[in-house]
Parts: C-alpha cells; sequence; structure tokens
C-alpha cells in the first residue's frame, strides 16, 4: 500500500486528521522512564498504544532520539508501529536536504533502516535533492513548504517572480516534482492564511501541519484554511501538548495523552464540514 493510499484509509478507520509527534524529551518523561535504558522506547510505545485509534499518523522527531544516541530505540519504536498498527502511516521527521549519493542514503536510512512510510525533506537545494527519495515509489516524500516558525519568513516570503517563495514551492511540486503521486508539503497551522494560498495551489495534495497545541495555531482556522473538499487532507500534529499531559485526578501519563489526543481529534473534526 503506498503513503497516500495508507493515510487515506487511516483518516475515514479513525475518524481523524490528527498526526501525534513523538519528540521524547528525557527531562520530561515520567519519573520512572528517566533512570530506564530503553525509557525512551517504553514511554513511547505506552503513547502509541493510548492513541493509536485517535491519530491518523504518527511522526518521529530524529533528533529527539539522535542527541541521546537512542537510534535503537527509534528502530524499535518504528517496528512496533509497523507490527502491531500496520495502517498507521509513520512519518520520519528528519527535515533531510542533500543531493545525488547522500540523499540516496538519506532515503535509505527513512525508508529502509526505519522503515517508514514518508520522511520530511527540505527543497532548498532542488529538484535532485528530492529525486533520490522517488525511487521507492510507494513512499511519502514531505517538502518543507510554509514553516510555523517566525523565522521561516526570512526566506519563505522572498519574492519569486511577483509570488512569496512558499507559493513557488507549492506550485513546483504540485506540478512537477510529484512524480509518483507520494508528494506532501509541511505548512505550518500558525499562518492559516498561507495554508489556505497553499491548499488553493495543491489541490487534494496533503499537508503535513505543524502548529496547534504547544506552538498555539487556532485549530478552527487551520482546519477550515486546509481542509480538503471532503474534509480530509491534513496530518495536523500535536507533540508536546500529548507527550506531557498534566493527568488528572486517577490518571497516568498514558491516560492523560489519550485524553488531550481525544479533546484535540474531537476540536479538529467540528471544524471538517
Amino acid at each position: 500500500m503506498t503513503f497516500i493510499n495508507k493515510l487515506s484509509a487511516a483518516w475515514t478507520a479513525n475518524d481523524s486528521l490528527l498526526c501525534v509527534g513523538l519528540d521524547p524529551d528525557l527531562a520530561k518523561l515520567p519519573a520512572q522512564f528517566q533512570n530506564d535504558p530503553q525509557g525512551i522506547y517504553n514511554f513511547c510505545r505506552e503513547i502509541i498504544d493510548a492513541t493509536a485509534d485517535l491519530a491518523c499518523s504518527f511522526k518521529p522527531q530524529i533528533a529527539y532520539f539522535a542527541a541521546l544516541s537512542a537510534e535503537d530505540q527509534l528502530e524499535r519504536i518504528c517496528a512496533y508501529v509497523r507490527e502491531h498498527y500496520p495502517h498507521m502511516p509513520l512519518i520520519l521527521d528528519a527535515k533531510r536536504g542533500d543531493i545525488g549519493a547522500t540523499a540516496r542514503q538519506y532515503a535509505r536510512e527513512a525508508y529502509d533502516r526505519y522503515g517508514a512510510d514518508a520522511v520530511t525533506v527540505n527543497p532548498y537545494m532542488g529538484s535532485d535533492s528530492v529525486e533520490p527519495y522517488m525511487e521507492w515509489s510507494d513512499r511519502g516524500v514531505i517538502i518543507l513548504c510554509r514553516t510555523s516558525n517566525p523565522g521561516g519568513s526570512d526566506l519563505q516570503f522572498l519574492d519569486v517572480g511577483g509570488k512569496p517563495l512558499y507559493q513557488h514551492v507549492a506550485r513546483l511540486v504540485a506540478e512537477k516534482w510529484n512524480s509518483n503521486g507520494q508528494c506532501a508539503l509541511v505548512v505550518g497551522a500558525t499562518f492559516p492564511e498561507e495554508l489556505a494560498q497553499v491548499r488553493a495551489i495543491v489541490g487534494d495534495m496533503p499537508l503535513l501541519v505543524p502548529g496547534i497545541g504547544a506552538q498555539g495555531g487556532d485549530i478552527a482556522a487551520t482546519v477550515t484554511s486546509g481542509r480538503t473538499a471532503n474534509g480530509a487532507g491534513m496530518m495536523i500534529n500535536s507533540s508536546r501538548a500529548i507527550l506531557y499531559a498534566a493527568p488528572q485526578a486517577g490518571e497516568d501519563f498514558a491516560t492523560a495523552a489519550r485524553r488531550v489526543a481525544e479533546e484535540t481529534r474531537n476540536a479538529i473534526n467540528q471544524y471538517r464540514g
């Protein structure tokens, strides 16, 4: 099954546009995991089990694992998702950007080592930095377009033929780069007007949308700006707000994460039309 087919099925099966980001910060993990050599894996596994029926995808951020020399635990997490939730798209958030043989090695890392269904990449080096990922014809390539951070405007709003650069990127991907039909774009929830502009350019292409939750993006504006005609088309990511949700009376960390994930999923669904 291709990335796009798997994602479309997950939107329907779980009635969800929520992407759960896996960004394990050792200092924020519950105490029982902080002195556990496999604590990152065990924490993420419990988050996955608690939220798998509420999400449309999981997105581990590779830097949170690599910084702690925990790539082996990331491999185990990815294997766990593939074994127990094979219907759930697994997105490796790596934001890779290089050309030729080096890009091909990054693709091997994402698709072969970690078994990801899709990987995030940086388009700054142009089409030949994206092409090697297309050799895996069933896998997704999620290209940075309009990012959620304020500094993104330093480059993404540069004028390119009368249009901002992020719109030029969106058009390039939609019209020239999407040779396998498995591309998606990253567009931040913090800029709903620009999200709507990208949607108008790319049609039904999926959008990975960070920026709700801890970054403060407005759910109503995000969904109404980025949804497709059938009320789908997005993977709206929330990481810290779910992972580190404050437990209420009688809850453990996983129950709290599930509660916030369900609240977020339901809030998104209010505006899907």
